[in-house]
This record gives C-alpha cells, structure tokens and sequence, in this order.
C-alpha cells in the first residue's frame, strides 16, 4: 500500500513575523539549509547538512523550524519532499533581510 506525502502547513505571506524568521535563521545549522536553498529549489534527501552523523529526526525537526517561521517551502514531490526557499515572501514582508543575511554568513 503506498502512502501520498502530505501538504504541509505554511504561514501566508502576511503571516510572517519577523522574530521567527531571526529565529529560525539564528541556528548554523538552519542556516546552512537556507544557504543551500538560496541556489533553488532541492529534494530534501539532496540537501545536506554539516555534519553527517546527525539524525534524520534531528533534520526534519530543522526543517520543520524553518517552514514553520515562513522561511522556505516544503512540498510532496513523489515518494520525497521538495524544499525551497520563500525569497519572494520574505523579500516581500522583510525587503533586504534573506540577501543581508546570506551574505554575511558568506563572510561579506
């Protein structure tokens, strides 16, 4: 019996509060995920994280962390999930803040 993914909640655009996106973009390892996501748009089982031994449930909790506070997308994409990241939304509500903070984890 196979099993469809599901449609996961996400906050609408007006919805988005500046806090919890700081938040969510507050922890390296999120941030990393941002960072990748920042090129486009990724199967979550080709986004990685720094460090390898980590647990799946650990990278489900980071991505949910940052789909919850409005950062990026997640959506069934066959037997997987695609991420990407909300730029336009964020731009929208917080114009400068995604570019500002990329490039300062960049080391700009």
């Amino acid at each position: 019996m196979a099993t469809e993914s599901t449609e996961l909640p996400h906050p609408a655009r007006d919805d988005l509060r500046l806090t919890d996106v700081l938040f969510a973009l507050s922890d390296p390892a999120r941030l990393a995920i941002v960072r990748q996501l920042s090129g486009g748009p990724l199967e979550m089982a080709q986004c990685h994280l720094s460090d390898p031994s980590m647990p799946k449930s650990t990278k489900s909790h980071l991505m949910k962390v940052l789909r919850e506070a409005g950062v990026i997308r997640n959506e069934p994409l066959g037997r997987g999930r695609r991420l990407s990241l909300r730029r336009d939304d964020l731009e929208s509500r917080f114009p400068g803040l995604i570019g500002s903070v990329l490039d300062a984890s960049d080391g700009r």
